[in-house]
């Protein structure tokens, strides 16, 4: 056999491999699909009752971006080598100390007398403690920010601004996707908290299945609660590893 017919013997072979490969995945992806459709998962009346989980996440999330956004300014004025006025950096420091020494159910409690029930207030209260808390860790990154390399860029003219994409930016995305992914893994958790004061989610379902006895639906929903976490640990690992060049 020449050379040539033993290379399209090889590319025929390869093709019906693949042929056969994405027969495989369709007729599994049918199966699925008639498992599911017999199974009823895609009757949407039937979601209605996952509102509560959807409301948990996106008070987790909102809360979070918005404690981020509110904590980056205040943690850059809190930090010791961005800042050179004392007093602008101390009461930076001393407004996060207090936003994050109130716990969060009692910012809940606040949130709640002053807005009214529902995921506001818990969006509110989770955001409030998130800028005590992530104002802290980007102020203690920002004063461990090495000053060489920023240095080096000065000397040969960069602006303030170019300082900061090409030597501040690179050396604090990093710790700032990590500490704020842990965040919004902790809000959460604590969004369930506060559906005991009323500010609504997957908490105020857990609390009220136990007050009513109904523990496998109590169970069922800590379950759900527990997979929410579980996927936004992984989606923060993820982001760090992208940042981080793994």
């Amino acid at each position: 056999m020449s050379r040539a017919s033993e290379m399209a013997a090889v590319l025929a072979d390869g093709r019906h491999r693949q042929i056969g490969s994405l027969m495989a995945v369709l007729a599994a992806a049918t199966a699925l699909g008639l498992a599911f459709t017999h199974g009823g998962a895609f009757e949407v009346h039937r979601y209605a009752e996952a509102i509560p989980t959807i409301v948990t996440l996106a008070m987790s999330l909102a809360g979070t971006a918005l404690g981020a956004a509110c904590a980056l300014p205040l943690g850059t004025v809190a930090a010791r080598n961005i800042v050179r006025q004392l007093w602008l950096g101390g009461a930076a420091r001393l407004l996060l100390n207090l936003l994050r020494s109130i716990p969060c159910l009692i910012w809940g409690v606040i949130f709640v007398a002053a807005v009214g029930f529902g995921p506001l207030p818990g969006i509110l209260a989770l955001a409030t403690h998130s800028t005590g808390m992530l104002g802290k860790f980007f102020a203690e990154t920002l004063e461990h920010v090495e000053p060489g390399p920023g240095d080096a860029l000065r000397s040969h003219g960069v602006s303030r601004l170019g300082v900061l994409r090409f030597s501040v930016l690179p050396q604090i995305l990093p710790r700032l996707v990590d500490v704020t992914a842990y965040r919004c893994e902790h809000n959460l958790r604590a969004a369930t908290t506060l559906g005991v004061v009323g500010a609504g989610g997957l908490g105020l379902e857990i609390i009220t299945a136990f007050h009513l006895f109904e523990y496998r639906e109590a169970s069922a929903l800590i379950l759900v609660l527990l997979g929410l976490v579980t996927a936004i640990s992984l989606l923060g690992a993820r982001l760090r590893a992208r940042f981080l060049g793994h």
